[in-house]
């Protein structure tokens, strides 16, 4: 059955999840994303051959559920619930502005499907007890045909061959064979299996049977390696996956029940008890403990957390019991969204993933028909050519030009780059954005919370106009009572005294200015200088250097509160790696003052800032920053609500996982778990590892497949030397593409 997850993605198009089983071959991606894509009304398919995982996007006005789940079927392979191992994790939407979440539950199986080409399905496991004997067999076979070979009534032919080899050819080749004369049935031509039968059996018509059954032997040989590889590549992402917490303590009237974490509801309390995995987001309400959140940010250092404080689900209690009061549903919470986004970022395919794949469906072809001149043609044309020497050079073609090393390592090398990311406390939602980090030249950082801490502090208060300086604070703290900015926060915890906040009326905030209450039947208004402009109070005191809160009263400026907030203990080497990975530009955008925002700038040594702007001056500013940047990238990183728009503006949106806000996590293209802004020059850097990886696996791929296919018809190659060579390459790329990983 198809998950219930489907969410809108443009008007028209909706996406759908699939769990397929079968998908153990190389060619298995590129031949159900071609299926797919082929039928009218799909607009993209995406698999992910390490999860199982199918993603295809259509529009349901011209196909169904039912029309998806025929054609993957069709293909010979089988559908069910999701793996256990990965999560049971809200589905949504990684475009910008489009995310329409629904939780949902996945079973369980500890079944082991098999479709009809004979691959193992369900946990993925490369299982050696049964494919080791019908290889050892059929290597026993040809030894013993090879060594007991002899002439039969001085025919070319011996008994050996017939009794020994043609059993060997056939218990090597069967699931090859079977296969091609299935997919041919279907109309699925040109794929490996049907090339290995065209070779093999072009093999035997010309008395190569030896070679027909070492060609299958190797073939097998590197299929049981790539199945292996595989196999590793999954349980690394299911490792990665292993974070998810399996149960919660839920307190009910003083006693305790074990619950799944599914159907704990907001509000519930929760215990944590030492050595146990958070299991939902939740403030501590009681207890003291450390908390390892290595599995979230990648920081081994453990997080000291006591009563008040904010704790994620999938971080590891290592001392105390804890009482949590949860703020989250698990679907909502940080592990699931984590979850979600491991195991769908590749959903959005990279550029070189879809010209892999399109390149393959068109290569493939032009090699068979190339192959089948270089049969026929040269006899025609050259005096005494042998025309079994020239089938045999064009059987080698045939063998070489398998595209399964490209079609399988490439996607797995994106998927390392997106799991190794993870691991490192970065999230990012597509291999398409690895790419576009790679050709970064901008960065641009909004300041508060991002590159400076966002914990304030009053150091100032400066009155004027005969007001006092307790006067200028029990303004500012009454004006600020119903505010949730840590601005506001840090001027009622200066101020001290209880606010009844009963006092307070006609409480009003002006967006981008500060705010206007009426408190002792005297208006007063609190913000930055924009705001006195925007009410013409007169004031003597416009650009001072730090935060600053200015404060009228009845029309009259009664002074200024000015507030620190300090810059992150990692921005200025965050600003410096940025520079030695090649960025040009690093740019700061604020809503503060110009003295302000030019502090800053000179402490980080950035390259230019802008300062003043209200939240519709971001997205105007961001859009400047990108038509200058031309074909280069621009990153925004953010953490607040106001920057969403920004984030989804740019070129690859940034945001800060741990303590941004929900709409900022949303809309980003990458988040970063520890509000680290260093970790934006770690992604680009994983971005240029991944992508260096993937363009050596092409290059290897390419390289060696032209010698083989130069020397295999000038007739310098045997055929058991190309087919070992093609599976040379698929494991070498699948192996270099691993190191990603780690």
């Amino acid at each position: 059955m198809i998950e219930d997850a489907t969410v809108t993605q443009m008007p028209s198009l909706k996406t759908q999840q699939l769990q397929v089983f079968g998908m153990d071959c190389t060619s298995c991606k590129m031949k159900i994303e071609g299926a797919l894509e082929r039928l009218k009304g799909v607009d993209e398919a995406s698999v992910t051959v390490a999860t199982g995982r199918l993603v295809v996007s259509y529009d349901p006005e011209q196909l169904t559920q039912n029309d998806i789940e025929a054609r993957v079927k069709s293909l010979g392979y089988t559908i069910g619930p999701q793996n256990s191992g990965p999560s049971q994790t809200p589905s949504h939407s990684h475009d910008h502005g489009s995310h329409d979440h629904s939780s949902h539950d996945h079973g369980s199986h500890d079944h082991e499907d098999s479709t009809e080409d004979g691959h193992s399905h369900g946990s993925g496991e490369f299982n050696l007890k049964r494919e080791l004997p019908p290889v050892v067999l059929s290597v026993a076979l040809l030894i013993i045909a090879i060594v007991f070979e002899k002439p039969l009534h001085d025919t070319p032919y011996s008994f050996a061959e017939f009794a020994v080899i043609i059993p060997a050819y056939l218990i090597s080749g069967w699931t090859v064979l079977k296969t091609a004369g299935r997919n041919i049935l279907r109309g699925q031509v040109f794929d490996e299996n049907f090339l290995m039968t065209i070779a093999t059996i072009g093999a035997l018509a010309i008395h190569q049977l030896p070679e027909a059954v070492t060609v299958m032997l190797f073939f097998r040989f590197g299929e049981l390696f790539q199945e292996y590889s595989v196999g590793q590549s999954r349980r690394s992402i299911q490792s990665l996956l292993e974070i998810r917490p399996d149960s919660a303590n839920l307190q009910i009237d003083g006693t305790v029940k074990i619950v799944s974490p599914e159907t704990v509801k907001v509000g519930d309390r929760i215990l944590v008890k030492p050595g146990e995995k958070v299991p939902l987001d939740g403030e501590i309400i009681e207890g003291n403990a450390q908390l390892d959140t290595s599995a979230l940010t990648g920081e081994s250092v453990p997080r000291t957390v006591k009563v008040g404080d904010t704790v994620l689900a999938g971080t590891i209690n290592q001392s105390g019991l804890l009482t949590l009061r949860v703020t989250k549903l698990f679907g909502e919470s940080s592990i699931a969204k984590i979850l979600d986004l491991v195991e769908n970022a590749s959903s959005k395919k990279a550029a070189t993933e879809k010209f892999i794949t399109q390149f393959a469906r068109i290569y493939t072809p032009i090699v068979v028909f190339l192959s089948l001149l270089v049969a026929i043609v040269p006899p025609l044309l050259i005096p005494d050519a042998n025309r079994a020497e020239w089938v045999y050079r064009a059987l080698i073609l045939l063998v070489i030009s398998c595209p399964c090393g490209l079609v399988i390592s490439i996607p797995l090398g994106y998927f390392g780059g997106i799991g190794g990311a993870a691991k490192k406390g970065i999230l990012i939602k597509g291999s398409a954005f690895l790419d576009t980090l790679t050709a970064v030249t901008t960065v641009v950082f909004d300041k508060t919370g991002t590159l400076t801490k966002g914990t304030f502090k009053v150091t100032q208060i400066e009155p004027k106009n005969r007001f006092s300086q307790s006067d200028l604070l029990m303004y500012a703290a009454h004006a600020e009572v119903h505010s949730n900015h840590p601005i506001a926060q840090s001027i009622r915890d200066s101020y001290g005294n209880p606010i009844d906040s009963s006092l307070v009326s006609d409480y009003e905030e002006i967006a981008g200015h500060g705010i206007r209450a009426r408190f002792q039947n005297k208006v007063i208004l609190a913000g930055n200088d924009r705001l006195l402009h925007r009410e013409n109070i007169d004031h003597d005191t416009c650009d001072v250097v730090g935060t600053i809160v200015h404060l009228a009263v009845d029309g009259q400026y009664a002074g200024y509160v000015s507030i620190a907030d300090e810059i992150k203990d990692d921005a200025v080497q965050a600003i410096r790696n940025l520079k030695q990975l090649g960025v040009e530009r690093v740019v700061m955008l604020t809503g503060d003052n110009d003295a302000t925002g030019n502090q800053v700038a000179n402490q980080l040594g950035l390259d230019d800032y802008l300062a003043n702007l209200l939240p519709e001056d971001k997205v105007s500013a961001i859009e400047k920053i990108l038509a200058r940047a031309g074909k280069g990238k621009v990153i925004f990183v953010g953490d607040g609500i106001n920057d969403a728009p920004v984030i989804a503006r740019a070129d690859v949106g940034m945001a800060m996982g741990a303590m941004g806000s929900d709409a900022a996590i949303e809309t980003a293209d990458v988040v970063l778990m520890t509000d680290a802004p260093s970790k934006v020059a770690e992604a680009i850097q994983i971005a240029q590892k991944t992508r260096q990886i993937v363009i050596q696996n092409i290059v290897l791929a390419m390289v060696i497949k032209g010698v083989f296919i130069g020397l295999g018809t000038i007739g310098l190659a045997t055929l058991w030397e190309a087919v070992f060579a093609d599976v040379g390459v698929a494991l070498l790329a699948i192996l270099n593409a691993g190191r990603v990983m780690k």
